[in-house]
C-alpha cells in the first residue's frame, strides 16, 4: 500500500512539473511585447546575433533589379543600429504615412513640423498656405494602404534613408470657401503611388525617423 501511494506521488510531481513547463513558456510567449512606433527599438538583439531586420523573407522590395543593392542598405543599416526591424519600420512608416497625409490636408503644420525635415515642411507649408489664400479645403480620406514596400536603402555614414513605395487609395475633395466641391469625389478614390524617403541618424540618442523627400511612385 505504502509502495502505490509513493509511485502514484511521483506521477503526480512529474505531471506538475510538466503542466508548468508548458504553462510557463505560453505565459512567456504571451507576454512579449511587439514595438509598433515608428522607432528604434530598445530591445536587446537576439542571443545569435543575427540582425532582425534580415529574419523576414516576406518582405519585398519594389523592382527586382534593386533587390540585392536594397538589401545590402538594410544589412548595414541593421548592422549600425542593433534596434533596427525592417518589418516595424514599415509598420511604422505606414503610420507616418497616413499621419503626415491627414496633417496635410487639415494644414496642421505643428504636426507637420514633428515628422518631417525642413525641406519638407516647407513645401508641405507653402502649399497650406496657398490653399488658404485661395479660401480651399481639403476633404481628403485615406480608405487604405494596399501596399509598403522597400524602394531603396542605405547608410551614409550615420545617416540612415530608407524609400518606401505607398500604394493607397484616397478619396479627395477640394472646396471652395463656401464649401461646394469643385474637384474630386468622396464616392471614388483614386490609387495613390507615392514614394517617401525616411531619414534618422542611428547614432544620435532620437529613435524617430523624419520624412526626408517625396516623389511620386
Amino acid at each position: 500500500m505504502i509502495t502505490e501511494i509513493v509511485i502514484l506521488a511521483m506521477i503526480a510531481a512529474f505531471l506538475g512539473l510538466r503542466l508548468y513547463s508548458v504553462l510557463g513558456r505560453r505565459s512567456e510567449h504571451e507576454e512579449e511585447v511587439i514595438p509598433h512606433r515608428f522607432e528604434r527599438s530598445e530591445a536587446p538583439p537576439p542571443a545569435d546575433h543575427a540582425p532582425r531586420a534580415l529574419r523576414h523573407p516576406v518582405v519585398s522590395f519594389a523592382g527586382e533589379d534593386r533587390a540585392p543593392v536594397n538589401e545590402a542598405g538594410i544589412r548595414a543599416i541593421a548592422a549600425a543600429d542593433s534596434g533596427f526591424d525592417l518589418l516595424g519600420f514599415l509598420e511604422g512608416a505606414k503610420g507616418a504615412y497616413g499621419m503626415i497625409l491627414e496633417a496635410f490636408w487639415k494644414g496642421d503644420k505643428e504636426t507637420l513640423r514633428e515628422l518631417t525635415d525642413a525641406d519638407v515642411y516647407a513645401s508641405f507649408a507653402q502649399a497650406i498656405d496657398a490653399r488658404e489664400e485661395a479660401g480651399e479645403t481639403l476633404d481628403n480620406r485615406l480608405i487604405r494602404i494596399e501596399d509598403a514596400t522597400v524602394r531603396s536603402a542605405e547608410l551614409d555614414g550615420r545617416i540612415a534613408r530608407i524609400s518606401v513605395l505607398f500604394v493607397a487609395d484616397i478619396a479627395a475633395v477640394t472646396r471652395d470657401a463656401d464649401g461646394n466641391v469643385v474637384a474630386g469625389s468622396l464616392d471614388d478614390a483614386i490609387e495613390s503611388r507615392d514614394v517617401w524617403t525616411f531619414r534618422r541618424n542611428v547614432g544620435a540618442a532620437d529613435p524617430n525617423w523624419v520624412l526626408d523627400e517625396t516623389d511620386e511612385g
